[in-house]
């Protein structure tokens, strides 16, 4: 395998040379000015750059090299540019990392140190690149868009992956935003139906008097403006997989004739006197309670025992432990690429306010947010003020075990204390230890 390709921008010869010296386990491209470093990154794109910010015409100065800097990470926003300063030129070294470079090493050169660096660079710029090759894996698999270390979230997946392949109806229920449209479409694509289409239908986004026509299509002349004979979703869907998402604000009348479609498996277009066998795989979404609805009249208690042969509950995101950082580090990564921008990190403050928060908008609501911050951050940086949460969406930006840990244990022997009305004996019982270690641990936390 050959040697990685660097750009050492610099427009002093002996300084040109010394770096090829002590950088000899690259393969080390040279340009001296703005014009022809952008050439070298064109044509090479190199990984990593080395790049003195004093270049003609104006070697003394920083304009030239902070245009370039602006350049190159428009061009190419995952390479590494490593900025090469003198002590004059520090306070411009440190507007070129806001700007998005990636380090800056002091002259004079130490050679070592200056290794060091732009290993690390390299190193990190495979990294990322690994994890972009890791997401388009993801994103080709039959749950792509579910990301989730949470125990709940990952049981909904195993259930996925055990009822896709029967030809169950299955109802999914989750608050507004959790992934329901993903996970229908991860029972599609699992399914011995993936090769055939899979249709979404919003009931709650189509007027009630137009719902009818769209779910099962329309003979020509069957009301004012039908020009044409016109296939419904069901039979568009065909083979495939129908996605009836918000169920729960189908009204009655719609309800009774799904109810037949269920029963029969035939339809019939408006206007239409002829019976059609429809195959599809019906699979609903609501963030309703239908049970609750049905024993109110709301909705029919047949349909909805008909559509529930199989319920799958989503966790919402505030449910889901460690998922908002994670999914928040995701829409980060995915933003950075589709936007252009150079890579970012958040703040300790703004990944604190991310856990806090409890998103009643779930992943989408994320989602939007963390699009947001991307474009709006102001250097490698995303701090809380870019993430537009509501005021008091702070959390605790240190994660710290032992803190973690005591704050649990305060929490416990209080309620156990509480249960017992103070009863030490029956307290340590509950907490399953003995009564000096219980009055210890009541010391340490300064309870009485």
């Amino acid at each position: 395998m050959g040697k990685s390709k660097l750009l050492v921008v610099e427009d002093d010869t002996g300084l040109q040379k010394q770096l090829r010296w002590s950088l000899d386990a690259y393969e080390v491209v040279v340009a001296d000015d703005r014009e022809s470093a952008m050439a070298q990154l064109r044509r090479h794109q190199p990984a990593v750059v080395t790049m003195d910010l004093g270049l003609p015409p104006d070697p003394d100065g920083a304009r030239e090299g902070l245009a370039l800097l602006q350049q190159m990470l428009a061009a190419a926003p995952d390479t590494k540019v490593i900025i090469l300063s003198g002590n004059q030129v520090r306070e411009h070294a440190l507007k070129a990392i806001a700007m998005g470079a990636y380090d800056f090493h002091q002259k004079p050169l130490d050679a070592d140190t200056l290794s060091l660096v732009v290993a690390r660079a390299f190193y990190l710029h495979t990294m990322q690149q690994e994890n972009r090759r890791m997401l388009q894996i993801q994103s080709d698999s039959p749950l792509a868009g579910i990301i989730s270390r949470d125990p709940g979230m990952l049981k909904v997946c195993r259930s996925v992956e055990r009822v896709a392949p029967s030809s169950a109806s299955v109802m999914l229920l989750g608050d507004s935003g959790s992934g329901k449209e993903l996970i229908a479409r991860g029972l599609h694509r699992l399914s011995t139906r993936h090769d055939k289409r899979f249709v979404a239908i919003n009931c709650a986004a189509i007027p009630e008097q137009l719902l009818e026509s769209e779910l099962f299509g329309y003979e020509k002349g069957a009301f004012t403006g039908a020009q044409r004979q016109t296939l419904g979703k069901l039979e568009l869907a065909h083979g495939g997989t129908f996605f009836l998402d918000e169920i729960g604000d189908m009204a009655l009348p719609l309800q009774a004739k799904l109810l037949r479609f269920l029963q029969e498996r035939v339809i019939e277009r408006v206007g239409g006197r002829h019976e059609i066998s429809i195959d599809v795989r019906i699979v609903c979404a609501t963030h309703q309670n239908l049970k609750s609805l049905a024993d109110s009249g709301r909705f029919r208690e047949d349909l909805f025992y008909r559509l529930s042969e199989i319920v799958l509950s989503i966790p919402p995101l505030r449910e889901r432990v460690g998922d908002s950082a994670l999914l928040a580090h995701h829409f980060k990564n995915k933003f950075c690429a589709s936007e252009s921008r150079s890579a970012l990190h958040f703040s300790p403050e703004a990944l604190a306010a991310i856990e806090a928060y409890p998103w009643p908008g779930n992943v989408r609501e994320m989602e939007n947010c963390i699009r947001r911050a991307v474009i709006m951050a102001d250097g490698p940086q995303i701090a809380p003020l870019d993430l537009g949460l509501p005021d008091g969406a702070e959390g605790d930006a240190s994660v710290n075990l032992r803190q973690a840990r005591e704050a649990a244990e305060y929490k416990v022997m209080v309620q156990a204390l509480a249960r017992v009305d103070g009863n030490i004996v029956k307290a340590a019982e509950l907490l399953g230890v003995s009564r000096p270690t219980l009055y210890d641990l009541m010391s340490h936390h300064g309870l009485k």
